[in-house]
């Protein structure tokens, strides 16, 4: 029996999932939300009695976050095998695209990649510094988002830049969101089996577009880093190279301008309040103006990519809705859906606003339409268990 831990860091956010393997099974899970209060809010579930319970607490950083969590296993009574295994769902580490045990060599490629992940890469390298000065003999793993998409043809990867600084600096496409989409593929073929085209949409506080056939990634919204594809709830996608030297002109600072577009940018930064989609959605129906241009702009580039991915498949056999607003937004997945009448997309307005916790059909048209809760922890843990065995 091998334990495997998968720890997702966020800002001021942790998830802990506990997987049993060779079975893969879930154990255990917690999500502390609110890092640095002293009331943060904690969900737990315990999988053998599918018990789900809530409680506030404070954990003012992520050593407490690590010790609640092992302080709430053992009050289960669940230990956890030994050596500690545990995987991380890392972001971007330039040469490291696949799924690596974390070295001294690891980490200095993720911090050189801090400018590419500002936001992601310091979160995990904090957390992953922690858990080695308080698990000396843990083995870390980093499952890199950018492994799915690495099937991504050449001529999709390149950008029509100097070729010499693909060759020096490895700029080129990389693609994220790799756990979320490639549990969507595994899950399509196992409910349709092989071959299928299919459209990925994981729209949330990050989201992205991916284009699936076989099973493997042929194309990604995201570019060479998370700032790109569809646009954020914090932060921008794509913006014209003249717009940064020419806001300087007009006396902004670079790192004024960098941390804009990442954290005031996206729907929050067209809106002007959050980017939280229910609130978006009621702003919506009361006619807020700024609210209003915020949703169609993302819908607009949704679908956008959607229908340039339909011309690259050839078709289109499934749409997938996955992540926070993906899983949880009946009205954008309506918005989202009504532009995409002409691709064979006709939404089942009954069967949309059912809100649930599983995999289900919404469709009623030539496409299939299904919502996939996202399930990134568990690729994460398979990959861990995967690699660390293959290493032995």
């Amino acid at each position: 029996m091998t334990d495997v831990l998968v720890c997702n860091a966020g800002s001021t956010s942790l998830k802990f999932a506990l997987y049993r393997f060779p079975e893969a099974q879930r154990v255990f899970g917690m999500k502390i939300g609110g890092i640095g209060r002293r009331d943060a809010e904690v969900f737990c579930r315990r999988e053998d009695t599918a018990h789900r319970y809530c409680f506030f607490s404070d954990v003012q950083d992520y050593r407490a976050g690590v010790e609640l969590f092992f302080a709430t296993l053992a009050e289960e009574g669940i230990g956890v095998s030994s050596p500690l295994l545990v995987g991380f769902k890392t972001v971007f580490a330039q040469g490291y695209h696949g799924t690596h045990v974390i070295d001294d060599d690891v980490i200095g490629v993720m911090e050189r990649g801090l400018t590419v992940a500002p936001a992601h890469n310091r979160a995990y390298l904090d957390v992953i510094r922690m858990f080695r000065s308080m698990f000396p003999s843990a083995v870390l793993v980093g499952a890199f988002e950018t492994e799915f998409h690495m099937t991504i043809s050449e001529e999709k990867r390149v950008f029509p830049l100097p070729y010499e600084w693909r060759e020096r600096y490895g700029v080129q496409k990389y693609g994220y969101h790799g756990a979320s989409h490639s549990y969507v593929a595994r899950c399509v073929e196992q409910l349709y089996g092989a071959g299928k085209k299919v459209i990925s949409m994981h729209l949330g506080g990050s989201s992205s577009v991916c284009a699936i056939k076989n099973g493997k990634s042929v194309d990604s919204s995201f570019g060479f880093s998370p700032q790109s594809g569809l646009f954020h709830v914090a932060r921008c996608n794509e913006i014209d190279p003249a717009l940064l030297p020419w806001l300087e002109e007009q006396g902004l600072g670079q790192e004024e301008i960098l941390t804009a577009l990442n954290t005031r940018s996206g729907l929050s930064g067209i809106s002007g309040g959050g980017g939280d989609m229910r609130d978006l959605e009621k702003a919506y129906r009361a006619r807020d103006a700024r609210a209003m241009l915020a949703v169609d702009a993302f819908v607009y580039a949704a679908v956008k990519y959607a229908g340039a991915f339909y011309a690259l498949l050839g078709g289109l056999d499934v749409l997938v809705f996955t992540g926070g607003m993906g899983e949880n937004s009946v009205f954008l997945r309506k918005k989202i859906c009504e532009k995409l009448s002409a691709l064979g997309v006709v939404l089942s307005e009954r069967k949309n606003a059912v809100r649930g916790s599983t995999i289900r059909e919404i469709s009623e048209g030539s496409v299939t339409v299904l919502i996939v809760p996202a399930d990134e922890e568990q690729m994460v843990a398979e990959r861990t268990y995967g690699a660390v065995h293959a290493a032995h």
